[in-house]
Order: structure tokens, then sequence, then C-alpha cells
């Protein structure tokens, strides 16, 4: 199995998908090995690029490990949700400027106020906050366009998320998802659910969020402009994203 980050890895910044890693997916496509995307994005987000790597029907893996789906059909196959009511209050209390998102797989998201342009895919709807808390989610997003991830960072020390999962974005941006649950939580799933052993998957991402992927798999790889924390834990460093790491990676075992 071939396992890979989004945002940094195949895209950059603006969502561009260089013709290399394109043409590099594409050999690891016609081997037949499966292709897993594993992602933050939530499922709107992702399903666009799985559309234009043309890969197969098969699983993707969206929102940091909370939700897997198949696809085509859509299908959600795997759920996992915490009750989001604490952190959103503390958070709000700690943060009350705070943007706050929840995730509803396959129809978009439910918040407090809207989030910059482009953010955020599917419908969108404002509730209260009381709303926000009243069911069980899989993923909680905190937003704060005005202030530095280092702030968030404080933040998260601050608040002492015990019972959940966090991950610090590039902005000042956190993603909270159910306890112990990441991309290598569920990429083991899958895993099982096909025999694969995970000494045959090559991972590869550039975020906090892919530490454990990176850390778990077979051969994880970090790319080049990936944070020390990431490239700490990771088998090999690729090139940066702009040096064509991603592609130089998959076309040394496929190419």
């Amino acid at each position: 199995m071939v396992a890979l980050d989004i945002d940094g890895t195949l895209v950059d910044l603006e969502g561009r998908m260089p013709d290399s890693v394109e043409a590099a997916v594409a050999k690891v496509r016609e081997s037949g090995i499966p292709i897993v995307l594993a992602t933050g994005r939530g499922l709107f987000g992702t399903a666009p690029i799985h559309e234009a790597l043309q890969l197969p029907a098969g699983e993707m893996v969206v929102s940091n490990g909370a939700v897997t789906v198949r696809t085509p059909p859509l299908e959600i196959i795997d759920e996992v949700t915490f009750d989001p009511a604490p952190v959103i209050r503390r958070v709000l209390e700690a943060r009350p400027s705070a943007l706050v998102a929840v995730e509803e797989v396959g129809v978009g998201y439910r918040l407090n106020s809207y989030f910059p342009d482009g953010e955020l895919q599917g419908d969108m709807v404002i509730e209260s906050v009381d709303e926000l808390s009243s069911r069980p989610a899989a993923r909680v997003i905190i937003r704060d366009p005005d202030a530095p991830p280092s702030e968030f960072v404080e933040l998260a020390r601050h608040l002492g998320l015990h019972g959940v999962s966090y991950f610090i974005g590039w902005s000042a941006w956190m993603d909270i998802t159910p306890r112990g649950v990441t991309k290598a939580s569920a990429l083991a799933k899958l895993c099982r659910a096909h025999g694969i052993d995970r000494a045959d998957v090559l991972a590869m991402g550039d975020g906090h969020n892919d530490v454990e992927m990176l850390a778990w798999a077979g051969r994880g790889v970090a790319m080049g402009d990936a944070p020390e924390a990431v490239q700490s834990v990771a088998d090999a460093v690729t090139g940066t994203f702009a040096e064509g790491g991603t592609a130089a990676e998959l076309n040394r075992w496929f190419g």
C-alpha cells in the first residue's frame, strides 16, 4: 500500500499539483498497488484529488483518521466520534473569538461563524454553541485567522486537552479528534481488512498530523520541508515539495 498525505505532499499551499507528481502517482496506480489518500482534509476536500489522480475505487482516510470512506460509490465505512461539548466549552472560555466548526461527514460543517473563504467545503450551517455541542462528532476544528500558530500551541498546552487527539496546522488551526485516532490508526484498520502487513506500506507526509503515520509505516518518508519533529520520526527524508521530493520517492520504487 502507498499512503499519501495531500497538502504539502501532493499539492502546494495553493492547491496546485505538479505534473511530475501526477505522473509518478500514475505509475503507482498502473502497478496495481493500492493508493490511499490519508489527509486532514474532510471528505469534500479529498474527493477532487482522488478524481484528479484517476484513482480506482478504494478507500480514503480523511479528517485525520477519524473517518474512512470508500468510493465510488461513496460509502462511509468507519467513523469514530467523541463528545465535543467539553472541548468546545474550554476553547471558547480561553479564546472567545475562536471560530469553531463541527464536521458533518458527507454533508459539510456546523459552525459558530464562517471560516475564511475556501478553507472548508460542503454545506455550512451556523449554530449556537449549545447546538454545536449537542451530539457526537468525528472532528472539531478551531480557527483564529488573526492569531499566529504559536498562540495555538500555547492554547493547546493551556487547555490540557485530555481525552482527545489534536493537531496544530500550518496556520492558527487546530484539529481535534477522538483520543488515539490518527492517520496511522485508520490505515492500520485498512491493512488488517486487506491482509497487508504494515511493513509493506510506504507513507509520505509533511505535517505534524503525519508523525504517527510515518512512524507506523514500513517506510515512512518525510518531505524535505517538513518540520524537524516530523523528519525525526521518518525512515527517510526526500527533497522538498518544490524540489520534486514526492515524485523522486515514488519513482524510486515505481519509476
